[in-house]
């Protein structure tokens, strides 16, 4: 089964390789056959098999490596598998096509908060509440996200603190 995913996979990438009026296409005019991965790659996620899902995206970056959305939901999985890191620079990469992108913005700012960079975090929530004039649900998530993340930090912290260690019978010899 394996085999003939990745056969139907070299397929389509040959298929969408870019040709020589792809130069002139507008930045938001991504492939159908890349949006059509991308949908499979959502359904498979949607199910539960995230494995497959990342198969489906990454196939849709292969046929167009502008799917910006395509990018989002690979960090998306990136953090619901607990890489923070992976989900980090993934984000970072959908940044670079469009800085203003409100949920990749966000999704960078959840993902710093997860791996406990607090400060970036922030930097983004601002940048993010820039480009949201009006209150969003991402910054809001956002915001939720940071606060946790605030405060798991400081219980660790509290836990990481040597008690005092007080002593039975201890009497002083100040005779």
């Amino acid at each position: 089964m394996r085999v003939g995913f990745l056969a139907l996979t070299a397929g389509v990438i040959l298929a969408s390789l870019p040709t020589a009026s792809d130069a002139q296409r507008a930045d938001n005019d991504i492939f159908p056959r890349s949006i059509a991965l991308q949908q499979e790659g959502h359904k498979a996620q949607d199910a539960g098999d995230l494995d497959a899902a990342i198969g489906f995206y990454e196939s849709a970056l292969a046929a167009d490596p502008r799917n910006r959305s395509a990018i989002i939901a690979l960090a998306q999985v990136a953090r619901a598998q607990g890489l923070p890191g992976k989900a980090i620079g993934l984000y970072r990469e959908a940044l670079v096509l469009e800085p203003n992108d409100i949920v990749a913005l966000t999704g960078q700012g959840e993902a710093l908060a997860d791996k406990g960079a607090l400060e970036l975090a922030r930097e983004k929530l601002v940048e993010a509440q820039r480009v949201c004039s009006e209150k969003c649900p991402q910054v809001a998530a956002l915001e939720k996200t940071i606060a946790s993340s605030a405060s798991k930090r400081v219980v660790a912290a509290e836990v990481l603190v040597p008690k005092p260690v007080a002593t039975v019978g201890a009497t002083s010899n100040q005779n």
